[in-house]
C-alpha cells in the first residue's frame, strides 16, 4: 500500500500542520537539541513527544493508524523538521519511512505482528543492512543457515541507526553458500536475539545523540516465519521498499539543513558590522546568498519531483532518487561551507548554531549510500536505457 493514499488532503489542512511542526521545530525543538548536544542523547521523552503529536505516522495509510500524506506534502514537513537537530529529523524520518519496507512484501500476519506495531510507535524498529566488511549490496557476508523453521544467523553489521534501542532489526543477510541478490533474505529479527551482540558506537562529529550500534551474531536463532517476502528478495525489500524513498528523504533533511544554515547566514549578514557596512551591503557576501537560495530552491524541486515519480510508480523513480539525493549532498555542503563562512572566525565556535549546522551537513554525504555509490547507480541507468 502507498503512503500517499489520501491525494484529498486539504491544502489548508496541510498548511495548519506545516505551521504547527514549524512552531515545534523553532520552539520545543530547539531545547532538544541544546539537551541532545549536552548529553549527547535523545531524552527518551522526545521520543513519546513525536509519537504523542503523530509526527512518526505522517506517510504511513490511514487504514494503518497513519496520516495518509502523499510523499510529496510529507516531504515538506521532512524540510521542516530538518532545520532542527539532526538526531530528532532521523527519527522522523526514519520512522515515517521503514514501515514502507517491511510492508511491501509482508504477509496479513507479519503487517499485524511489525507493520501496525511500528505506525503507532509500539515497537522501534531499525533497517540494518551495512557491514563493515563489505558494501550496501549484493557483497553482503552476514548469512543464515536454515534449521528446520528457523535460521541460524552469523556475522556482523555496524552503523546501524537505532541500533542499540530498537525492538527489532530488519535486517539483510544471505543464505549460506550463495552469491549476488539470489540469495538475499529479509529477515526481522527481534533484538533480544539469543547469540546477538550489540555495542554502541563511538561517539560520532556529528548527528550526536542517535545511537549508533555495531552488531554481532553468532547463529542465532530467527524464525522463517519472520522473513519478508521469498529467499532471493532481500534487496528487493531494502532498495525498492526503503533505500530508493529514504534517498528522497535524505535530499529534502539536506534541503531543510541548508535553509536552517542560509536562515543563520542571513541573520548574522544583517546583524555584523565591519568597517562601516553591514556584511550584506558587501556584495561578494550578497552574491553567495544569493547562489545559496538558488541552490536550495533546485535541489528542493528535484527532489520534489523524484517523489512525485516514486508515487506515480514512475519506471526513473529509482534513478531520480539518487540524482536528487547526490545533488543535495553537494549542494548542503556548498552552501553549509559559504554560511560558515559569513560568521567569520566566530562560526567555528560551539557557542554559534552554525557551528553544529555544519557538523550534522557532513553526515548527510553518506547516509543511503555515497555520492559515488550514486554516481554508479545513475550511470548504470544511463547505459542501460541506452542499451
Amino acid at each position: 500500500m502507498s503512503g500517499g493514499d489520501a491525494p484529498g488532503q486539504g491544502v489548508e489542512d496541510l498548511e495548519a500542520l506545516a505551521v504547527e511542526v514549524e512552531e515545534f521545530v523553532r520552539g520545543p525543538g530547539e531545547a532538544y537539541a541544546a539537551e541532545i548536544e549536552r548529553e549527547n542523547k535523545v531524552p527518551p521523552r522526545l521520543w513519546d513527544e513525536l509519537r504523542e503529536r503523530g509526527y512518526l505516522r505522517l506517510a504511513a495509510p490511514r487504514a494503518y493508524g497513519g496520516r495518509g500524506l502523499a510523499f510529496p506534502a510529507y516531504l515538506r514537513l521532512l524540510e521542516l523538521f530538518s532545520m532542527s537537530h539532526a538526531s530528532l529529523r532521523m527519527i522522523v524520518h526514519v520512522t515515517n519511512g521503514i514501515w514502507r519496507s517491511i510492508d511491501r512484501l509482508a504477509t496479513p500476519a507479519q503487517r499485524e505482528a511489525f507493520v501496525l506495531p511500528q505506525v503507532s510507535g509500539a515497537i522501534r524498529v531499525a533497517f540494518t543492512l551495512t557491514e563493515p566488511g563489505a558494501g550496501s549490496g549484493a557483497d553482503l557476508r552476514c548469512e543464515v543457515e536454515r534449521s528446520g523453521d528457523v535460521y541460524l544467523l552469523s556475522g556482523e553489521k555496524h552503523l546501524i541507526t537505532f541500533g542499540v534501542s530498537c525492538d527489532f532489526w530488519l535486517l539483510f543477510a544471505r543464505l549460506a553458500g550463495s552469491r549476488g541478490r539470489e540469495g538475499t533474505v529479509a529477515l526481522m529479527v527481534d533484538r533480544h536475539v539469543e547469540g546477538a551482540t550489540v555495542e554502541a558506537m563511538a561517539g560520532s562529529m556529528g548527528v550526536r545523540g542517535t545511537d549508533h550500534a555495531r552488531l554481532r551474531f553468532d547463529r542465532s536463532p530467527v524464525p522463517v516465519a519472520n522473513r519478508l517476502g521469498g529467499e532471493g528478495q532481500g534487496l528487493e525489500v531494502a532498495f525498492d521498499g526503503f533505500l530508493a524513498p529514504s534517498r528522497i528523504a535524505v535530499a529534502m533533511t539536506c534541503v531543510g539543513l541548508a535553509r536552517r544554515a542560509q536562515e543563520l547566514a542571513i541573520e548574522h549578514a544583517r546583524a555584523r558590522e565591519t568597517f562601516g557596512k553591514r556584511l550584506f551591503e558587501r556584495q561578494a557576501i550578497a552574491f553567495a546568498l544569493a547562489e545559496n537560495a538558488a541552490e536550495i530552491e533546485a535541489s528542493r524541486q528535484l527532489a520534489l519531483h523524484a517523489a512525485r515519480c516514486f508515487e506515480e510508480g514512475d519506471e526513473r523513480s529509482g534513478e531520480l532518487s539518487s540524482m536528487a539525493k547526490l545533488h543535495a549532498v553537494d549542494m548542503l555542503a556548498r552552501v553549509t561551507d559559504k554560511a560558515l563562512q559569513v560568521h567569520g572566525g566566530i562560526g567555528f565556535f560551539e557557542s554559534s548554531a552554525i557551528e553544529r549546522v555544519y557538523r550534522d551537513a557532513r553526515a548527510q554525504r553518506f547516509e543511503e549510500g555515497t555520492n559515488e555509490i550514486q554516481k554508479a547507480l545513475i550511470a548504470r541507468s544511463l547505459f542501460r536505457a541506452a542499451r
